[in-house]
């Protein structure tokens, strides 16, 4: 029997993704981004969350799929990726839900467009949902994170 995990559920688009709750340090509202220049399209800028500066990302761009409209949905899941925090923009974050470790398969070479290597897996959830659990160290890249690291200055 494998390990229940906690995991808050997103989503972009028409999809679910999952993000264990122990990688999520808060969800906030859509608030003012600075834009930084020479930073690649899908870095939005940064934010000034509580006297901290986070590099904000729409989630969206970085899997090439199309950009949402901002909407009273929309929520900057920050997580901390590599002793750094980062904010992701997705269109909705509205669920924390238990599933066992055991549901979650190895996801397919491509998911609805996404690179197999941002993905740890797919979780079944009941008959027919599908949640795809994100892998936090490859959605960010190594030159990503030093790029982001940058931005702190």
């Amino acid at each position: 029997m494998g390990e229940e995990l906690k995991v808050i559920v997103f989503g972009i688009g028409k999809e679910e993704y999952g993000i264990e709750v122990d990688k999520v340090r808060t969800i906030e509202r859509m608030m003012p981004i600075t834009r930084v220049p020479k930073t690649p399209p899908f870095i939005k800028g940064v934010i000034n969350l509580r006297g901290v500066v986070v590099p904000v990302l729409n989630l969206s761009g970085r899997f090439n799929l199309p950009e949402s409209e901002v909407t009273e949905h929309t929520r900057i899941i920050v997580v901390a990726v590599n002793e750094m925090e980062v904010g992701f923009i997705v269109d909705t974050a509205n669920d924390v839900i238990d599933i066992n470790s055991d549901t979650i398969d190895t996801p397919p070479e491509i998911v609805g467009g996404i690179q197999a290597k941002y993905l740890d897996g797919i979780a079944k959830i009941g008959e027919d949902r599908l949640l795809i659990m994100l892998n936090l160290s490859e959605v960010l890249n190594k030159a990503e994170i030093v790029q982001l690291e940058q931005l702190e200055v």
